[in-house]
């Protein structure tokens, strides 16, 4: 396997999240959504969390995601917490703002306003409707694109068949970027197969390309993979930093860094990972109101809590690092 980094993909020199092309690249977290009693999102406590990634190594923050809960929020809720989290400081290159929706007017109202506050995006395709063609998903892609009528639209395809159920293919994303050249910066993959991922990045070696686990961060940093976008960032972000620096700097500690952050993912994927998640923040803060999701989601209980703890110290796991 090549371990060189492709001549399309910037060798990074500093921790700047985004390159000189404006695509993503190093390691981001999915952010966790800390909910209020009204189950409403908790602005102060999620900018502090936020800091905190940021402060732990992180290059950025995939503002609004899966692990965010963000398809349980409303156009509102989600436009009201980007603009506290710039209003806090956090700048715009540092987020990559989750703005898929099932529906269009949705998925366009979101992307315009991040992209006028100069944040990259993360796009699900709408994924009510299943079994759609290809005409159908580039339409729906070209739509947003239009609307959003911007040259400063940075958008990453988001993958995750397992929950849309609608594959971002490889015919359209070649239509995408003939047609919109310079828009697409890149794809977060969350499709959990290596093959796949691999294959986004032989068959697009301009974009950016992440894998959605850090279980598959060192295998697609060797053929050009751009970092990773992983929901394990919210809880030891340091150590996943620690291997992509590894890489880059050819550290003999490589694989050792590599395997340990392996097994503390395996022990965290084994439970349900929001739930889990939320957990150990949680248990590692003294909150336990981090434990908190909104419906239909289900926070695990005392005794699960405990276990996932008991598993995660087996495995090595520090919070943070």
């Amino acid at each position: 396997m090549n371990e060189t980094t492709p001549p399309n993909l910037e060798t990074p020199a500093d921790d700047s999240p985004l390159d000189s092309r404006g695509r993503a690249r190093g390691v981001w977290a999915p952010a966790l959504t800390p909910l209020d009693s009204n189950l409403m999102p908790d602005r102060e406590k999620a900018i502090r969390y936020y800091w905190w990634l940021l402060d732990q190594g992180c290059h950025g923050i995939a503002f609004m995601g899966t692990n965010s809960e963000a398809t349980s929020f409303s156009v509102a809720e989600r436009r009201a917490l980007l603009d506290a989290t710039l209003e806090a400081g956090i700048e715009a290159e540092q987020l990559m703002v989750g703005s898929g929706c099932a529906a269009l007017t949705d998925a366009v109202e979101l992307a315009k306003h991040a992209t006028a506050a100069g944040c990259s995006l993360l796009v699900l395709p709408a994924f009510y409707y299943k079994g759609i063609s290809d005409d159908g998903l580039y339409a729906n892609y070209a739509e947003i694109i239009e609307r959003v009528g911007s040259p400063d639209m940075k958008l990453n395809f988001y993958n995750f068949p397992k929950l849309s159920c609608v594959p971002i293919t490889h015919g359209v994303m070649e239509r995408l970027c003939a047609a919109y050249p310079g828009v697409i910066k890149g794809l977060k993959d969350s499709s959990g197969d290596a093959a796949g991922c691999a294959a986004y990045i032989q068959a697009f070696p301009e974009l950016a390309i992440f894998p959605g686990s850090e279980l598959l961060l060192l295998e697609m940093l060797k053929i050009g993979g751009a970092g990773t976008i992983t929901a394990g960032a919210n809880v030891f972000p340091g150590a996943i930093r620690a291997v992509y620096d590894a890489y880059f700097a050819k550290s003999e500690e490589l694989e050792s860094l590599n395997e340990r952050i392996s097994a503390v993912r395996r022990v965290i994927q084994g439970y349900d990972m929001i739930s889990a998640l939320k957990a150990t923040v949680g248990r590692a803060l003294d909150d336990p109101t981090w434990r908190r999701v909104r419906p239909p989601l289900t926070a695990v209980s005392e005794e699960t809590a405990g276990q996932l703890a008991k598993d995660l110290k087996a495995a090595g796991f520090k919070f943070g690092h």
